[in-house]
């Protein structure tokens, strides 16, 4: 079982990031208004530009593999394309902005390329998603948006691969498949699982989070015929449209905020219990089946006198207290003195990407950033077994 490469990035929480085409550079949001690129040199990530032209904190970046390309939207309602394109003066190759006219009045949320990169979809707190696509007669970028039947601030968006229909979750509790479809940059969708005939600002589908709560985060499978979306009711529902049958994973753990599949069959989903876990299933039903953190593995971020025990919880004195308590009866202290959790990442995981590809549509390393400012890249083949509450689910 391969050890998750780990990086401390920085001090301060890491928002959102993204990497470029071949992994040699990813850019990173630090929690304010700017992106830093980082270049890894060795083992280590050095940072190499910082990307300032925002007013407010940056709430989501995207980069495109083939056009290399960086899309970033921020909470001042703006978006921003960012191309490679020499200097004038000096002929160094630098990146430089272009405004997006969003059309929004409250906070851009998360944004995301199309596959084709010919268009880019912009979630908001302004009940609107704006699906952006370059106009080359005016030279700028143009946005035109979906908004019915959306009541509340869209947190989380995904592509689906055939460059037209978009998934959205949103604060409403409901995830929604809508058609992004524009006539003068797409062309004619064939027919899918979801819809034949597909117009802008058509809903496909609409599913409400099992116990009301926000969705966090939302992903197609690879063939774009499953959905899949993350509740803050700490659940995860995977929506077979054919049927329709939907599938709710609910957990006694904390809610997950982001997630990614990994293959057909299998995803991977994190958040604020602080370690990417595994769902894996089919037509036939959904379960979880372990963490890519391995707990009771010794690791460098781990404190030397560190315990095995509940996943995520903290290893504090108080907490072993009461645990002994009431687990033991036993009233005594315990000797630990460090409030260390058991994982690699040390607080909430606010983003989780695929990194490394092994086939068609298969993923076998992910990437996550969390507010410990740690990036840390885990092998998908390498669950563990969860303990504790984590394993009893409900499906």
């Amino acid at each position: 079982m391969s050890a998750p490469e780990v990086y401390s990035i920085a001090k301060t929480p890491v928002t959102c990031h993204a990497f470029n085409a071949d992994r040699s550079q990813v850019a990173v949001s630090l929690n304010d208004n700017n992106v830093q690129i980082y270049s890894k040199q060795g083992k280590e990530w050095i940072l190499s530009e910082t990307l300032s032209e925002h007013d407010k904190l940056i709430t989501s970046i995207d980069w495109a593999p083939n056009s290399n390309r960086i899309v970033t939207a921020s909470q001042d309602r703006n978006a921003y394309v960012w191309s490679l394109s020499p200097d004038p003066l000096t002929g160094k190759m630098v990146w430089k902005p272009t405004l997006v006219l969003l059309r929004i009045n409250r906070a851009a949320t998360f944004v995301r390329w199309s596959p084709n990169e010919d268009k880019f979809a912009v979630a908001s707190g302004a009940r609107a998603i704006a699906i952006c696509s370059f106009d080359a007669e005016n030279n700028w970028w143009v946005a035109r948006q979906l908004k019915k039947p959306i009541r509340s601030t869209v947190l989380s968006i995904d592509w689906h691969p055939n460059n037209v229909l978009l998934a959205a979750g949103s604060a409403d509790m409901k995830a929604r498949v809508f058609s992004a479809y524009i006539k003068d940059v797409d062309k004619r969708p064939s027919p899918t699982i979801w819809g034949e005939k597909l117009p802008f600002n058509t809903i496909c589908g609409e599913y409400s989070s099992p116990a009301g709560g926000w969705v966090h985060a939302v992903g197609f499978s690879p063939s774009g015929d499953v959905l899949a979306f993350a509740s803050h009711d700490s659940s995860i529902s995977i929506v077979y449209p054919g049927g329709p049958m939907v599938y709710n994973i609910r957990i006694s753990s904390l809610p997950y905020v982001t997630l990614t599949w990994t293959s057909e069959d299998a995803l991977v989903a994190a958040g604020h219990d602080c370690q990417p876990v595994v769902f894996s299933g089919s037509e036939q039903g959904w379960a979880l089946i372990g963490t890519l953190d391995d707990t009771t593995a010794p690791s460098a971020s781990k404190a030397p006198g560190a315990r095995t025990g509940t996943v995520g919880r903290l290893n504090s004195s108080a907490f072993n207290t009461f645990r002994n308590a009431d687990t033991r009866g036993h009233t005594g202290g315990d000797n630990a003195s460090d409030t260390e959790l058991l994982t690699v990442h040390q607080n909430t995981i606010t983003s989780v990407r695929p990194y490394a590809y092994s086939g068609e549509g298969v993923i076998d390393r992910v990437s996550t950033t969390g507010v410990d400012g740690k990036l840390v890249i885990w092998d998908v083949n390498a669950v563990s077994a969860l303990t504790g509450k984590m394993g009893g689910l409900r499906v």
